[in-house]
């Protein structure tokens, strides 16, 4: 029981930290840059709703509620992580992320949803027959929220580093970042077979 537990924790861990599969790390840190650690509920907020999300469609692909095209979700998630990273461009410094709901929070529901629709039929290979599918998919969602905090608060640390000891200014800080991950993003979506 309690292998079986660790096993699907784990496997939500590295399904985060997949270095193949770093879109899921290029959105958290296009969602985190913008913040310091004194905003830690905030962004806690943020990547619970992703995984929220992320949950949601996997519970619904995994019981049959929803079948979607493979292409598509491939086009979706670099054009989820474009949206966060140009909001943060035209933003950064005018604290837009302290706004109650926008477009943050809906993106990261979104961007939850539709990685977890990418992931749906791995994630149906995990579970097969198994009678107990619920329970699999949380402590699995347990698991990406454990990896999402690590990785939110390396890129937290960074920022802390960049902006204090190297006096970075905040703005740039935030500029920077997200112009480098819409730079590894523009190939991900011109790659992708939708667009083909």
């Amino acid at each position: 029981m309690l292998q079986e537990l660790w096993f699907n924790i784990q496997y939500g861990i590295n399904h985060v930290l997949d270095i193949n599969a770093y879109d899921h790390v290029l959105f958290l840190i296009v969602l985190t840059v913008p913040y310091l650690f004194k905003d830690w509920k905030r962004i806690f907020m943020l990547v619970t709703i992703f995984t929220v999300g992320h949950t949601l469609s996997l519970i619904l692909s995994t019981y049959g509620a929803v079948k979607t095209s493979g292409n598509l979700v491939e086009f979706l998630i670099p054009i989820t992580i474009l949206i966060v990273a140009l909001f943060n461009v035209f933003t950064s410094g005018k604290g837009a992320q302290k706004e109650k709901i926008g477009i943050l929070f809906i993106s990261t529901l979104f961007f939850g949803l539709v990685h977890g629709l990418g992931f749906a039929r791995e994630f149906k290979l995990l579970v097969g027959g198994e009678d107990n599918k619920l329970l699999t998919l949380l402590e699995f969602a347990l698991g990406i929220e454990i990896a999402q905090v690590i990785i939110v608060f390396i890129i937290l640390f960074l920022g802390y580093i960049t902006q204090t000891v190297f006096r970075f200014n905040k703005r740039d800080w935030i500029m920077v970042v997200s112009a480098i991950v819409v730079g590894l993003v523009i190939p991900m979506l011109l790659n992708s077979p939708y667009i083909k």
